[in-house]
């Protein structure tokens, strides 16, 4: 089994490195036809003379008819009919392609009594071998006597036989190109996702620094100036997280542990801001559930944020309460805020929670949910993730 699997890595990469619209330019492709058609009609010369001991004029003759038959029912069915078949709905594309096969083989066995026909006119016969005298008795013939059910019937297989290496040819190339295709667009929209995940991890990042450095520098330059004994624990904590922020979190991915970490010391420095009547709850459950889960860095920053830019503003009840759960692989969580009604407020997160959607989708594409409420005086962001180990 890991051989095969090795093997077919190996064909995939192989297959998404050709550049299909490089190699098959006009001119290529239409060498690879001559090429094609030259080598079928080199073998259907030698069938001529060697299974039917016919000498070279005449089988000169036959093979061109043949070649030339063949050619005019392979180039209407791939380049004529096909394109104009599949560009309907499905019902008539069924219906065409139904009937699309007794057409082949009419014109085939049509296009075969003209040649003859063409030939008995300039007085050309297979004068000798095992098909003496074939040109005139197909001549000699009506249209609907060379075209009838009958005779389509008993011709079936020897016109099948004869064109299903060029239509096989065709369909493998096609296939090809298309999972070429596939897989190089696959390959660019994986490389754009996960540029744009790094694009928005670091306007995460960015958001961060700036104001929220401000507001901490304030707070701590306060407490150091009234000799607070909580000027230490706020430096700690800020130290935590730019370590977090500059460093950790440069992942994709990172203990879920320290996603924590950076949680419960962001809104520890938040709360230093506030007096003590304002309402921030944390409550984190199942922290001993997180050995060996991982998740997105700065996943849950912008909720976490906009609820306090826009919470604890309330004169009536003002209100941040954060509920985290771990349990089963799955992370839980629940943010819930008060806010007053203001043209701000409803474009609740703007360009960063439009980020953090994009993200979860990215990342947790089918694992996740995200739910964000506005009820009637507080807003509501439930997210539940199922995580990989």
């Amino acid at each position: 089994m890991p051989n095969t699997t090795t093997t077919s890595g190996y064909f995939l990469d192989k297959l998404v490195s050709l550049n299909f619209d490089q190699f098959f330019t006009k001119r290529n492709r239409v060498l690879m036809h001559i090429c094609m058609w030259l080598g079928f009609s080199i073998l259907l010369f030698l069938s001529y003379v060697i299974g039917y001991h016919l000498v070279y004029f005449d089988a000169i003759l036959l093979t061109f008819r043949m070649a030339a038959v063949n050619i005019i029912v392979f180039y209407m069915l791939f380049y004529l009919l096909l394109p104009k078949i599949f560009s309907g709905n499905k019902t008539r594309i069924i219906i065409l392609l139904l009937m699309l096969f007794p057409l082949s083989i009419f014109v085939w066995m049509a296009a075969t009594y003209f040649f003859s026909l063409f030939y008995y006119t300039l007085g050309l016969e297979i004068t000798f071998g095992e098909l003496k005298g074939v040109i005139k008795m197909s001549a000699e013939q009506t249209f609907l006597e060379a075209v009838s059910l009958k005779r389509m019937l008993s011709q079936t297989i020897i016109i099948i036989s004869l064109l299903s290496p060029f239509c096989f040819a065709k369909i493998l190339v096609e296939i090809t190109r298309l999972y070429n295709k596939k897989f190089q667009i696959q390959k660019e929209k994986t490389a754009l996702e996960i540029q744009n995940i790094q694009i928005e991890k670091d306007f995460l990042k960015a958001q961060l620094n700036p104001h929220f450095l401000f507001n901490t520098l304030n707070n701590l330059y306060g407490l150091t100036v009234r000799k607070d004994n909580l000027a230490p624990e706020l430096i700690l904590n800020l130290s935590d997280i730019m370590s977090y922020t500059l460093y950790e979190s440069n992942t994709d991915i990172v203990r879920l542990e320290k996603e924590l970490d950076f949680i419960k010391n962001y809104i520890a420095l938040e709360k230093m801001r506030y007096a003590d009547d304002k309402d921030i709850q944390v409550n984190i459950e199942g922290e001993n559930q997180t050995a060996g889960l991982f998740i997105a860095p700065l996943l849950t920053f912008t909720f976490i944020e906009n609820a306090f830019k826009y919470g604890l503003k309330s004169t009536k009840k003002a209100f941040v309460k954060l509920d985290i759960k771990i349990e089963n692989n799955t992370f839980w969580f629940s943010l819930e805020n008060d806010f007053e009604e203001s043209p701000a407020v409803n474009n609740f997160g703007g360009i960063g929670v439009e980020n953090s959607r994009k993200r979860l989708e990215l990342l947790y594409s089918n694992h996740y949910k995200l739910e964000i409420k506005k009820q009637d005086s507080s807003f509501k962001v439930d997210l539940k993730i199922v995580l990989r180990k």
